[in-house]
């Protein structure tokens, strides 16, 4: 079964970004009509990679992999006859989904601020670079730039080298890949909200903001004052010997933070001599640049003649986070990938057969499916515009609320979360951001590390306050054959249960999805693993920078021609938390319908696999495996970051001739426009290191503000890369609301993250992350039912502390 089916959803989009929503969409049986422009068909068709055979505007790899399940409708948007029948077709569909630049819904007729009153069911999703409202220096925007103004362009990578530029990150469009998983997210909230209500929502999807928001456990402690902010290309780096390490065909990412990973690379290198000299410890407290230098040394000098899968599942099974930096050739290779079935075949008319990476989440009862390959140009013109005649009945509405319920689309839903560090409560702050009532259940003897981790005072450890905003926590302790009784009583009375435990400690605790649906059948169960619950390597452990390079991105960061480097450290936990929180979504949305629940198992490393979707296809339809490419895109030159004064740089991309000749301008060098080096992009990308070069002379020693909003003036599509001090300062994200101010129970209030997102009547987001217990009377008392005397033996008998 379907857990979107009968759900019905025009895209206009034209672009990466809304294409992915609408197929995350798609893939869960919505039924998703794509308006194209009638010859050319939407943009993406036209970008590769390129099927080796077949005709235009058919062979595009990205398109069919954007694309599936959906139909196609070619239609002309810029006559009014067309813009007539877009708004019929709006009448007809639960959902529309845009991508264009800020202002065109208005001009096709669909106003966003006045949807909620000329479409009251309707959900409504705009995504744009900048949001609704974008300032003038921000018109023009390609993802590069976007990547630039989150925060993470000016970080990436790790330890960068502070002469050499700042890189784009993996892949062409990992914004637009992540502000359509979140669109898709928010739509599904807005959907199962709508169930109850009668109302749709506007939605309003910032790729700035949702970059900048799963940056959330470090730029909240920023903009909170608890951690510094400047200039520094490292201030969101870990200090230590992780990172990537060549071997002898490949490379491997090693993670080591904690006394249990150093004695795990003792045995795994049959104690050496040379690790005697370090202390125990030294990892967590004494890690000196010396010590670490000796250490990558003498890693690096094993590593070199070790096969990389080799030695990760030797250190792996000693309990050290080393693995393999795949590539696309490996994903193919993979016996877990195999197991779990993430590449699936499909048939495409024009294309032929080949396989197609799918989603990073099973769903028991309602899996995603690829029913269909990607349509061909107007192929369900006809039939669709015929759905519109007159005899044609509109599907059957509920009645529209005269009164709409102030708060998210979620309120009134109960999520109880067992979850550690960061990825897991990622989703519970992201339901909890969406109305939800988050219940983070915790004890003494099992704290959260990010409660004490370089702290005394466990209610006020920054990194815990980043990611647990707007919860309530109850102390229950799990060890105890009560505690878990009592779990499994709250559990009852709830909605979805979170968890991203070490493999195997959840069923250890009696708290396995078999266990929690006897005490609740409808319960929505989400597992979260590195690998899945699932499979041969699901035993297997890491940390983000594991899923990064497992999930074939760090492959790909990199310099031209040299080794890669990876994304930054911090780059991962939330995108998986994400991947988590929209199939919970979608799953909840089936229960409203249909009452049943279902486990979700949701695989970290497949999660950064779908971040590169185009990439993946690059080899399943060609065998291209793709290397390090610097700032390189492959249909925009220039593209890439160039200095400026006082060590800033500046994001430039440039995505037509038309736009070349106004960089040119800017340059005050029109003649550069027609010079027969770079008259074409053919000609440009021939010619790119020497062209990068003539940017670069212009660039440097001048201000990137000033060059921004020249290029801006004259189309050219240009930002600041964005040092962490820029983020904190940053006046659109302070206008639009990103940062939100939050009070504890004390009335102490402090600046922290809000969401990617605006949408209309949102959920309240003013309390601060919870002090360890906070919520135990309301919780105990309030939804469980037990007396104050009953709560006062189950604290003495620690129970619940």
């Amino acid at each position: 079964m379907s857990a979107l089916k009968g759900i019905k959803v025009l895209e206009l989009s034209q672009s990466v970004a809304g294409e992915f929503c609408g197929k995350l969409l798609s893939d869960f049986g919505a039924d998703v009509i794509k308006l194209e422009r009638p010859g050319s068909g939407s943009p993406t068709r036209r970008i590769g990679p390129f099927a080796p055979h077949g005709e235009d505007p058919e062979r595009s790899g990205l398109f069919a992999y954007l694309n599936t399940n959906k139909s196609s409708v070619e239609l002309d948007l810029e006559s009014d006859a067309g813009r007539e029948t877009l708004l019929e077709m709006v009448e007809h569909v639960d959902a529309v989904i845009d991508d264009h630049a800020a202002g065109w819904l208005q001009r096709v007729g669909l106003d966003p601020d006045t949807s909620p009153e000329s479409h009251p069911r309707l959900v409504l999703c705009s995504i744009t670079a900048f949001g609704a409202s974008p300032p003038a220096d921000r018109l023009y925007a390609e993802d590069l730039n976007v990547f630039h103004s989150s925060g993470w362009g000016y970080h990436t990578p790790s330890g960068a080298d502070e002469q050499v530029p700042p890189l784009k990150g993996a892949g062409r469009f990992l914004p637009s890949y992540e502000s359509g998983l979140e669109a898709a997210m928010c739509i599904a909230a807005a959907l199962f909200d709508r169930e109850e209500s009668g109302l749709g929502r506007s939605i309003d999807i910032s790729k700035q903001a949702v970059l900048a928001s799963r940056i959330d456990y470090v730029l909240a402690q920023m903009v909170a004052g608890d951690m510094p902010v400047g200039t520094e290309r490292t201030a969101l780096d870990l200090f230590g010997p992780a990172g990537i390490y060549p071997c002898r065909e490949g490379y491997c990412y090693i993670w080591m933070s904690a006394p249990a990973h150093w004695e795990a690379l003792r045995l795994l290198l049959d104690n050496p001599d040379w690790m005697a000299s370090f202390p125990e410890n030294w990892l967590e407290r004494e890690c000196t640049p010396d010590r670490v230098a000796q250490c990558r040394h003498h890693v690096a000098d094993w590593l070199r003649a070790q096969d990389k899968h080799e030695a990760a599942a030797a250190a792996q099974a000693l309990g050290l986070t080393l693995v393999a930096v795949n590539d696309a050739r490996d994903l193919l290779a993979s016996p877990q990938y195999d197991f779990r079935r993430y590449f699936v075949p499909v048939n495409h008319p024009v294309q032929g057969t080949s396989v197609y990476p799918t989603v990073p989440y099973k769903l028991s009862a309602t899996p995603a499916r690829i029913e269909q390959a990607a349509p061909l140009l107007g192929e369900h013109t006809a039939q669709r515009l015929a759905e519109l005649a007159p005899a044609t009945q509109k599907a059957a509405a509920r009645p529209v609320s005269n009164t709409p319920a102030a708060g998210g689309p979620l309120q009134g839903v109960r999520v109880v979360e067992l979850t550690k560090v960061w990825a897991g409560p990622y989703v519970g702050k992201m339901l909890a951001y969406l109305g939800a009532e988050v219940i983070r259940v915790e004890s003494e003897g099992s704290l959260d590390v990010t409660r004490f981790f370089g702290v005394d005072d466990i209610n006020n450890a920054p990194g815990f306050q980043s990611v647990n905003p707007q919860k309530l926590s109850v102390q229950i302790n799990m060890k105890t054959g009560e505690g878990i009784d009592l779990l499994l009583d709250l559990i009852g009375k709830s909605d979805i249960v979170v968890e991203n435990l070490r493999p195997g400690a959840i069923e250890r605790l009696g708290l396995g999805y078999d266990q929690v649906r006897s005490a609740n059948p409808g319960i929505i169960y989400v597992s979260m693993g590195m690998y899945g619950s699932d499979g041969p390597l699901s035993y297997q452990t890491g940390y983000a920078p594991c899923f990064a390079a497992l999930g074939g991105l760090s492959s790909i960061v990199g310099y031209e021609g040299e080794s890669p480097t990876g994304m930054n450290v911090r780059y991962a936990d939330s995108t998986f938390g994400t991947m988590a929180t929209y199939a919970a979504l979608v799953a909840l949305f089936h229960r409203r319908r249909s009452g049943v629940g279902q486990f979700i198992d949701v695989s970290a490393v497949e999660s950064m696999s779908s971040m590169i979707g185009d990439t993946l296809m690059d080899f399943t339809l060609n065998e291209v495996v793709r290397e390090c490419d610097g700032n390189r895109h492959p249909e925009m030159s220039p593209h890439g970051v160039y200095p400026c004064i006082g060590g800033e740089w500046v994001s430039v991309a440039v995505a037509s001739d038309e736009q070349w000749r106004a960089l040119a301008a800017c340059m005050d060098r029109p003649e550069l426009a027609e010079h027969p080096s770079y008259r074409t992009l053919a000609d440009r990308k021939a010619h790119e290191a020497e062209l990068d070069e003539l940017v670069a002379q212009w660039s440097t020693g001048r201000i990137a503000a000033e060059l921004v909003s020249g290029l801006q003036q004259r189309g050219v599509a240009a930002a600041k890369s964005q040092s962490s001090l820029d983020m904190i300062a940053d006046p659109h994200l302070w206008a639009q609301g990103f940062y939100r101010e939050v009070s504890d129970q004390a009335g102490q209030t402090k600046t922290t993250l809000g969401p990617g997102w605006k949408m209309s009547r949102e959920a309240d987001i003013s309390r601060a992350a919870p002090h360890l217990g906070e919520h135990n009377g309301y919780v105990l008392g309030n939804i469980l039912g037990l007396s104050e005397q009953r709560q006062r033996e189950l604290a003495a008998a620690g129970v619940t502390r």
